[in-house]
């Protein structure tokens, strides 16, 4: 099992506190940690309001998080998860990723979705169309930045994009272009654009919700003759980690009174959607439901630890008990 591991970018609160000047410098040194140690790769996400609701607190932009992350670090892959399609022309986001890879020498992930956040779809004027419009536009951007990162050039004349010779150069330094995390779990639409573009999915991660959800990207693959074991199936964790049950309460309840800083009237729901995580508790039960995980296919966990700008014992009591029985 390979794992991953988000930076604290301040979309989740996650940065609070921190004054703005030093926020470049506490995500920095979580991406030289990691680049040194044993994750195969570092994450972000693409937004840009904070959640459970949009406050004045940072979120800062994930593209330019990439090229950053590019020139700082030398050997960890790096995604996002995901980038919104309608956030950028694909063929712009063909150009910028394209440029990044190159920067990194040969490192980027290309993680992509829907989007799904309505109160920044809005804010910056992007409207907010029906998921089903919002997914027939992931089909047509993937199809412009595969044949741009393919070919050199990508032409299309879809019904929400239209791009003629638009041309990327320089190519992006990995074989066959960058390649395609699709996330989401829509079983009719998502899921069938998964099947035939993506090299790697990222769905629901609890076990009886990845089982199902495998089974629909597997009958995709059959409809469309798409080799399923081709395809790697990952999977996004809240990671609530301690020595000791009392431990891991012990970061339930600083999470709770972290994020009262901010949004107290959600502390509460917040927390409680943390606690029933699959991925809360000692190391020996985290080992033993990644275990399951495995077994039903889930073999690269993308994780995310809420207090990583401000303790890294979590993280590290991690990469000694959990990665190593799973590696």
């Amino acid at each position: 099992m390979r794992f991953g591991l988000f930076i604290p970018q301040g979309w989740r609160l996650d940065l609070v506190g921190i004054e703005p000047s030093r926020q470049w410098a506490t995500m920095n040194a979580l991406a030289q940690h990691a680049d040194a140690g044993e994750w195969e790769s570092i994450w972000v996400y693409d937004h840009f309001h904070t959640v459970p609701e949009p406050t004045t607190e940072a979120t800062h932009e994930a593209w330019t998080l990439m090229a950053a992350f590019a020139a700082a670090t030398s050997r960890v892959r790096l995604g996002q998860m995901c980038t919104c399609m309608a956030y950028r022309n694909p063929a712009y986001l063909a150009k910028v990723a394209a440029t990044v890879d190159v920067i990194s020498g040969g490192r980027v992930e290309m993680g992509i979705g829907a989007g799904w956040y309505e109160h920044e779809w809005l804010a910056y004027g992007y409207g907010f169309p029906t998921a089903g419009k919002r997914i027939a536009a992931l089909d047509e951007g993937v199809q412009i930045m595969k044949q741009a990162w393919e070919t050199g050039e990508a032409t299309l004349d879809g019904e929400y994009y239209q791009v003629s010779g638009a041309r990327v150069y320089p190519q992006p330094l990995q074989d066959g272009g960058i390649p395609f995390w699709i996330a989401g779990g829509g079983e009719r639409k998502t899921l069938r654009i998964a099947a035939q573009y993506a090299q790697y999915t990222n769905f629901a991660g609890a076990p009886e919700d990845f089982a199902h959800k495998s089974s629909v990207l597997e009958g995709h693959c059959h409809d469309l003759g798409r080799d399923f074991g081709a395809i790697t199936r990952s999977a996004n964790y809240n990671v609530v980690i301690g020595a000791t049950r009392a431990e891991v309460d012990d970061r339930l309840a600083w999470f709770e009174d972290h994020v009262a800083r901010v949004v107290p009237e959600r502390a509460a729901d917040r927390t409680a959607d943390l606690r029933n995580g699959p991925l809360v508790g000692t190391p020996e039960e985290i080992v033993a439901t990644l275990t399951e995980l495995k077994a039903l296919g889930m073999t690269y966990a993308i994780t995310y630890f809420a207090e990583a700008a401000y303790d890294r014992t979590g993280i590290e009591l991690f990469e000694r008990e959990v990665i190593p029985a799973l590696r």
